[in-house]
């Protein structure tokens, strides 16, 4: 018997996830195998997230489970059923109805969503020329996820993009992981990059998730929402045991003068109360903080919240007035844009092809459908709303609208397109060219093709180059093909012999030396320094200066919902394959012992939340990585797999939060009843 003849492509995982894995497709005799990590990929080290494992060698490599042709609607909106059309007469359709909102101006009455189905960088980013050339309206994709925490940081700093080079922990004393949980959203830096580094772990989150209690040395579990009195508290004993850095404050602050009363008043006592976190651990970590050099890694589910944009601006305050940055071991990471590594997005995105668009917050996306003067055409991509988006029924109830022309592109018939009138078969990553910038680590990874699409589904930049020409649109930037693009990409980052040397090694380190973040401390604010006191912020209706603010408590009949990331789940993504939901399994309301108790619930009992935006039926689970009072619903499961037909989006009613117009899907407050058993 003759041996099989082994080959293996490296290529990059480019999902929404800090690790950004490197990975090798293995073929024998020509055939594609599987899918695994890396082996010599600085973060993969051979080993892809249980996730991914079991999705990249599942369900997106089953051609019969992917989309790969055109469908037209042919029932009744949200049932599904569709005929397969050719390609030229799908664009035919989608240009038929988007033509006549051309004419004399924007065409704003076309709205579109999208958000990171893939963070390939031409994948992600090249359909966006078609929607500005048109003038659509664009449903503002962060605002349903981190938005207030970039603008937050934007108004402190004058970037939110530019965070610390993951290389430099080997100089960091201290480690703050806030708001974030890598055990479930970057789990090689669970396993890995915390785990190695010689420093002190501690984390600051609501949730007693694995990295708070494997990795952490101290795990400050404080209640959701107090996140920036708990910053204020730390404030305070770094003042009064004369750990704040005065030189650099003098050198490079505005606002320090007009924090002092705030600071002066959040003792930890005081603090304690509005926390819940003990005093003795407020000053442990004040002390360990501001000595540094110490690191704060900023998670997205801290400003989820409706004051989460003053918590951000808090965090800035602490960053500055310890004067943790710009030195061997400091600095923070809410992540780490293209622009770390050089490369400038408006080669993807070119400014001049903006042809007036507007931008409507997701929160409003389901009024902004249901709106039949203003809204025309719906196209979404890269996404999932129905499942991810707040305000779930009501937008349900706007998808359903006859007179609204809906496009979808995907890789399979998600809960949305369930809606579509037409719907367009997407290439998932293995089956196209793309780049990687990861936005924790500062490198450049190359995505390799390593299987052919299934049928005729296409990469999103050629649906969009298509659907261009479909429509007698001339402009040469919108059929820019692949190529010279990663090309131009690869050589702005100084990286030599362009897209096929990068193949080669998966992924460059760029630089030899870690990088400091603002090494020469001039920040992109209206003062060039860092703003602690904003008239930017001012003129946005907010507070001059961040507050200590803590959220008020419930009252006594009410529970607080936080919807964090499932481990095995990735937002949306991965809920249709058959082993993931095995490892789902019933989705779940996870309650504090003590809340249990007080609520005379047991695991297995069924509940009903709800609250003025819908209701949700859902099993009990008794743990306490939960706390009193608040209950947790992972995230991210398709409606139409589960038996309540909904998930947690149900309950959001799309409230916003105090920056940015963004999401606050952590302040859900619902209504809690225990079903009878008969009731199910």
């Amino acid at each position: 018997m003759t041996e099989a003849k082994r080959e293996v492509i490296k290529t990059t995982c480019p999902r929404d996830c800090y690790d950004a894995c490197g990975m090798v497709a293995v073929f024998d005799d020509g055939k594609l195998r599987r899918i695994l990590g890396d082996p010599e990929h600085h973060v993969a080290r051979g080993s892809l997230c249980g996730k991914c494992a079991i999705v990249y060698n599942g369900v997106w490599r089953d051609p019969d489970a992917r989309l790969s042709q055109p469908l037209r609607r042919i029932g009744a909106k949200g049932d599904g059923q569709f005929e397969p059309i050719t390609w030229n007469a799908a664009l035919a359709e989608i240009a038929d109805k988007i033509r006549p909102l051309m004419t004399g101006g924007p065409a704003r009455q076309v709205v579109h969503a999208h958000y990171t189905g893939t963070v390939g960088l031409i994948a992600g980013w090249y359909p966006l020329r078609f929607f500005q050339h048109i003038g659509a309206t664009e449903i503002d994709p962060d605002t349903v996820c981190n938005k207030a925490g970039h603008t937050a940081l934007e108004l402190v700093f004058g970037d939110s993009l530019e965070g610390f080079d993951p290389e430099t922990a080997k100089d960091a004393k201290t480690i703050l992981v806030w708001g974030a949980n890598p055990s479930h959203t970057a789990p090689h830096m669970h396993k890995n990059w915390l785990r190695e580094t010689p420093a002190k772990i501690i984390a600051i989150d609501p949730i007693a998730h694995r990295t708070a209690t494997e990795r952490a040395d101290l795990h400050l579990k404080l209640r959701p929402g107090t996140d920036a009195a708990l910053a204020f508290g730390l404030l305070h004993v770094a003042l009064t045991k004369g750990l704040l850095d005065r030189d650099f404050i003098d050198a490079n602050v505005i606002g320090f003068e007009s924090l002092l009363p705030a600071i002066k008043a959040a003792d930890p006592a005081t603090t304690e109360a509005l926390t819940g976190v003990p005093s003795t651990l407020i000053e442990e970590v004040a002390v360990a903080y501001a000595t540094g050099p110490s690191l704060l890694w900023m998670g997205q589910g801290m400003q989820r919240t409706a004051r989460g944009g003053n918590a951000f601006r808090a965090l800035g305050a602490l960053i500055a007035l310890t004067g943790n940055l710009a030195k061997p071991g400091t600095g923070f990471c809410y992540m780490n844009g293209p622009g770390s590594r050089n490369i400038d997005m408006g080669v993807m995105v070119p400014p001049q092809l903006d042809a007036g668009c507007a931008s409507v917050s997701h929160m409003d996306l389901a009024t902004t459908l249901a709106d039949a003067e203003n809204t025309k055409v719906f196209c979404t991509w890269n996404c999932n709303p129905v499942a991810s988006s707040p305000d779930q029924a009501a937008l349900r109830a706007a998808l359903a609208r006859e007179d609204l022309f809906t496009v979808v592109c995907d890789l399979f018939e998600t809960d949305t397109a369930a809606y579509a009138d037409i719907v367009l078969p997407a290439a998932s990553f293995l089956e196209f060219d793309d780049l990687v910038a990861p936005y924790f680590y500062q490198t450049l990874s190359a995505q390799v093709k390593v299987q052919d699409a299934p049928g005729e589904a296409l990469p999103n930049q050629e649906i969009f180059r298509r659907l261009a020409r479909a429509l007698g649109l001339t402009e040469p930037l919108l059929f820019e093909e692949d190529r010279p693009l990663l090309e131009r990409l690869v050589a702005m980052t100084g990286f030599a012999g362009g897209f096929d040397a990068l193949s080669r090694v998966g992924t460059a380190q760029l630089y030899s030396e870690p990088r400091l973040q603002f090494a020469d401390l001039t920040f992109a604010t209206p003062s060039g320094q860092i703003e602690l006191a904003s008239e930017a912020a001012l003129a946005q209706g907010l507070p001059l200066v961040p507050e200590p603010h803590a959220d008020a408590a419930l009252a006594a009949d009410k529970l607080r919902i936080l919807s964090p990331a499932s481990i095995w789940q990735m937002n949306a993504s991965y809920a249709n394959d058959s082993g993931i939901l095995k490892n789902l399994g019933q989705n779940a309301v996870i309650l504090h012992p003590e809340e249990a108790r007080r609520r005379a619930l047991e695991d297995g009992d069924r509940v009903v939340l709800s609250n003025a935006a819908g209701s949700l039926t859902l099993g009990v689970s008794v743990s306490d990585i939960a706390q009193p009072g608040f209950g947790i619903v992972y995230k991210g499961r398709w409606p139409t797999h589960e038996t309540a037909g909904a998930n947690v989006n149900v309950l959001h009613a799309g409230r916003k939060s105090d920056i940015a117009e963004a999401t606050s899907v952590h302040s859900i407050e619902v209504s809690i009843a225990k079903l009878p058993e008969a009731a199910e």
